[in-house]
């Protein structure tokens, strides 16, 4: 399975519309779509989950196309970065 980054989203959209949006290009695996922590209200972006094939075909037809007024930015999702590491930030230890 390929992750699909879904940026720029309206804050209105739901899932199953993103959903049929991508089912256009092929089965749809998984759509998570990023709330606030604390709030619970939506951030305005997704990962949507299918095959290599179809999510290449996806990317391609809709980056860059409108949903709800808003350009959408969608493209190859990254592996997130791990966070660095405490450390106390003072320097070098001098014994």
């Amino acid at each position: 399975m390929k992750s699909i980054y879904v940026g720029n989203l309206p804050f209105t959209a739901s899932e199953d519309e993103v959903r049929d949006l991508f089912a256009e290009y092929g089965e749809v695996n998984e759509v998570r779509m990023i709330t606030d922590r604390e709030t619970g209200r939506p951030r305005g972006f997704a990962f949507v989950r299918m095959s290599p094939s179809d999510a290449d075909s996806a990317i391609e037809a809709l980056n860059g196309t409108e949903m709800g007024g808003r350009t959408l930015r969608i493209n190859e999702a990254q592996d997130r970065k791990p966070a660095g590491g405490g450390g106390g930030g003072r320097g070098p230890r001098r014994f």
